[in-house]
């Protein structure tokens, strides 16, 4: 028996090291025909089994052990055997049993065994909802002197994540560094689980970039302690979504869900489910998130948990708000959901449920109902983080916009996106600010449907600006060290994928092991990112039309705009602005998918006829587009313009569309900063960078003609033009000119890349590099190609370098042909020494091409300058 007991103990601590002894000790025990001793080797395997997500072996082990304990009269034994099968019975999802195993037990428990059965009752209430029952028992376990170290650690763990759930964000981590310090003499899976509290209290209370970090180190604790990753799948999920990191997001919920069917706990199986119809949501998937919300009710409902079905019943209405089906019964459906979150101190949750709950009222016409729902949303966001208190500016501002007050509803739609700007210069990556710009998305909407109401163009651009490319000017200082190292293995792994592309079984597809590879190595580049410590300039102010008028000098500026599927403009000439309506944005969608269509196929060997249809589509597509975007402001034909698109209006080929010098800008503000660059400039260092990229063969041509032009210049070509080569040349650099394949990377453009000689120079390393040359010509297919996010950002190699510093860039939006570019590019730089601006050079450069050659037409529409430089 104290072998058995000693051996219970060691599971306790690490189940995975001690398990295989309890299993040995079961054969032991029944051959030794000692009944107490085989109860705790049962007792001991079914805890090993159950940190497997085993939960029905586990329990078919306590229910033997129980029979054994009974039919033998072991009260202690029985009593504990029902306290494990109640932990058990609840991960199953049958939190009625696992009431009545705790009340048997209390008949039978001795008093050394009290603290532990009431540990196992507040464990219970927790589960169930009732937060306020299980935190006072936590507290007085806490009080107790004669509590051991394992219930210390367990309770004030557990009562932490109480304190959060009600916004007490302090008091739970002071809580949790304590359990922390304990835990570790109570062995890994204590250590795992204390660290991934911690992961989570620190992202719910707003600090994102440190949760994160957390929750890497709790994944670490989880693997070290030999532990399934379910339940740290589910709490990482909820840390992803506040980061918008929906893929990733989706990808950690649906391996917890997997990890909970396979193991067949219900418990935590529901919560993953309720993620998952989440994350749909976000996805834009409303089917799908009602149907998997639905099903996550019907589980917590069986399982009497009413706060976690509050949650999954609030997911399914929204889901339905979305499809525009929400009835009077969602309506009231969601109003006790909210009311039962309240209730329980979920206050977080409660500001989304009375916010879904007063959309829905407005939906169904009943305004007044509305009004003071989200009035009530409002005041329980106040004092708590960052994006719950978004949530109550966003319901503060519809409750202003029902009301038709404009000046309320600028008013919180300012002071949300104000909240948002500091939370996005505190976070660590671009990739990160850019994707936290979605949360204020609709409270920009809303602001810019005042102002241009209000029909003040120099408002209307204030507000565009105000979201536009707002995470891109907030910059961290350069940090390669970390990520050097996956760099190369990243770019190892590109060398693999190109020996396969020249074999005859390529066709075949790229194996999933190298594609595996590849994404582990990226991920592990970007985490990198997001657990630095964020120490970025803040941001400044956006330029006002009066300064951004004395630095256009004679430019026009054109800012577009959405307001819902709706294009507007504001126009900035010499005298005046103004604010012109344009139509839908599908219009030009329409007009946009067709055109890089037949540009792509006048780049390819095709017969006349085929090429001349292309042509006559893609000229079609130029003129509707111009009518569509540039035609109703009313500007001269030759005027330079100043463009900044938005959403896939970054897919245009702008330069196509008007006769005369055209450059484009994430936002008047990242254009004002280059033009200020370019003025300021002592004067041009003179240094030249011209590069080429390997398998390229206009490239050595392209290079060559351009060294006879910039003799001086350095010239770097396979296989010297590696990436580390190619970045230490680019810093400093007054023109660089790159001649290489490029790749656009819709899925996450930080990995859109430039093709060197050792492999790709990604977005994501030249932005960690901090390199920014003072102008640079990207002849690279699609490497002009910025994706557009939620919220008014971009990212890609344009965006990234002018955030950098770059004054002026000239990029194409498209795939280029490679030997016709040489004219062009040549045409170009003659320009540029005669001291002509990129915007005027590739306007010149471009008149000077044969448009009736595909290639030359190709190049003539798709490169566009950016920048002022």
């Amino acid at each position: 028996m104290i072998h058995a007991r000693r051996i219970h103990e060691n599971v306790l601590a690490d189940p995975q090291r001690f398990g295989p002894a309890a299993a040995d000790l079961i054969v032991r025990a029944r051959r030794a025909h000692d009944p107490e001793a085989l109860v705790v080797a049962l007792r001991a395997y079914a805890w090993a089994q159950r940190s497997r997500l085993a939960d029905v072996e586990a329990k078919r082990l306590l229910d033997e052990a129980h029979r054994i304990a009974r039919r033998n009269g072991l009260r202690e034994a029985l009593g504990d055997v029902l306290m494990s099968r109640a932990v058990v019975n609840q991960e199953l999802g049958r939190l009625a049993a696992a009431a009545r195993d705790l009340d048997a037990a209390a008949g039978f428990a001795g008093a050394d065994r009290q603290i532990e059965l009431a540990f196992q009752r507040a464990v219970l209430a927790q589960n169930i909802g009732h937060l306020g029952e299980a935190a006072a028992i936590y507290r007085d376990l806490l009080a107790d002197p004669d509590s051991p170290l394992r219930t210390q650690v367990r309770a004030g763990n557990n009562l932490a994540l109480i304190e959060a759930q009600h916004g007490r964000y302090a008091e739970a981590t002071r809580r949790l560094e304590r359990a922390a310090g304990l835990a570790g003499d109570d062995g890994p899976a204590a250590v795992a689980a204390v660290a991934q509290s911690l992961g989570w209290v620190t992202v719910q209370s707003g600090r994102l970039a440190e949760g994160l970090r957390r929750f890497a180190e709790a994944a670490q604790a989880y693997e070290s302690a030999s532990l399934p990753l379910g339940e740290h799948f589910v709490e990482y999920a909820d840390a992803l979504i506040d980061l918008r990191l929906i893929p990733e997001a989706t990808a950690a919920a649906r391996s917890a869900e997997e990890q909970f069917r396979v193991g067949e706990v219900p418990l935590m199986g529901a919560e993953a489910a309720l993620r998952v119809a989440q994350l749909a949501l976000l996805a834009g998937d409303a089917v799908a998130a009602e149907a998997a919300a639905r099903d996550a009710a019907e589980s917590f409902g069986r399982q009497g948990r009413p706060a976690w079905r509050a949650r999954a019943v609030l997911v399914e209405a929204e889901a339905r708000l979305h499809a525009g089906t929400a009835s009077a019964a969602d309506l009231r459906a969601v109003r006790r959901a909210a009311d039962t979150l309240e209730r329980l101190g979920m206050s977080a949750t409660a500001v989304q449920a009375y916010l879904v709950a007063g959309r829905i009222a407005a939906s169904l016409g009943r305004t007044r109902r509305a009004v003071d729902t989200l009035r009530h949303a409002a005041g329980l966001a106040r004092d708590t983080p960052v994006l719950v208190r978004l949530r109550g500016q966003v319901a503060n501002a519809l409750a202003a916009q029902l009301r038709r007050s404009d000046g309320e509803v600028l008013a919180h739609c300012r002071r949300g996106l104000a909240d948002l700007a500091r939370h996005r210069t505190a976070l660590p990556s671009v990739e990160l600010r850019a994707l936290a710009s979605g949360h204020g998305a609709e409270l920009g909407q809303m602001g810019l449907a005042v102002v241009v109401r209000a029909g003040s163009p120099p408002r209307v651009l204030d507000w565009m600006e105000r979201t536009r490319a707002a995470g891109l000017l907030t910059v961290q200082p350069p940090d390669l060290d970390e990520i050097k190292d996956d760099l190369d293995a990243l770019r190892a792994v590109h060398a693999e994928l190109d020996v396969l592309s020249d074999q005859s079984d390529r066709e075949a597809g790229v194996p999933g092991p190298l594609l595996a590879k590849q994404l582990a190595i990226e991920n592990r580049i970007r985490r990198a990112a997001w657990q630095r410590h964020a120490a970025g300039t803040a941001a400044r102010g956006t330029v006002g039309v009066s300064a951004l008028r004395r630095l256009l000098d004679g430019r026009v500026l054109v800012e577009y705009g959405t307001l819902g599927d709706r294009l507007v403009a504001v126009v900035v000439a010499p005298r005046r602005s103004r604010i012109v309506p344009l139509g839908s944005l599908a219009a030009v969608q329409e007009q946009v998918r067709p055109l890089l269509f037949a540009l792509r196929r006048l780049t390819q060997t095709r017969p006349a006829q085929t090429l001349a249809g292309a042509r006559l589509s893609a000229d079609l597509r130029i003129s509707r587009l111009s009518e569509l975007l540039l035609a109703p402001l009313g500007i001269a034909p030759g005027a330079e313009l100043v463009v900044v698109p938005v959403g896939p209006l970054h897919g245009v080929p702008w330069s196509a569309l008007h006769g005369g010098p055209l450059s484009l800008a994430p936002s008047a503000t990242f254009w004002a900063r280059t033009r200020e660059a370019v003025r300021d400039r002592a004067g041009d260092t003179g240094r030249v960078v011209l590069v080429a990229g390997p398998n390229l063969p206009g490239a050595s041509t392209e290079v060559a003609a351009l060294s006879t032009i910039h003799p001086h210049a350095t010239v770097i070509a396979p296989p010297e033009s590696t990436a580390d080569a190619v970045a230490a040349l680019l810093g400093g650099a007054d023109l660089a000119h790159l001649a290489c394949h490029g790749r656009l990377r819709a899925d996450n453009p930080m990995f859109s890349s430039l093709i060197l000689s050792d492999g790709p120079l990604t977005v994501q390393e030249l932005e960690t590099r901090g390199v920014a040359p003072h102008r640079m010509v990207l002849a690279s297919c699609k490497s002009g190609a910025d994706v557009s996010f939620a919220g008014d950002e971009v990212l890609g190699f344009v965006s990234a370098l002018l955030a950098r510093g770059t004054a002026g860039i000239v990029a194409s939006i498209a795939a280029i042909p490679d030997v016709q570019a040489v004219d062009l590019m040549r045409a170009l730089h003659e320009r540029l020494v005669r001291g002509s601006t990129l915007a005027h050079g590739l306007h010149e450069a471009r008149a000077s091409l044969d448009r009736a050659a595909p290639g030359a037409y190709v190049n003539w529409c798709t490169f566009s300058a950016h920048g002022a430089a």
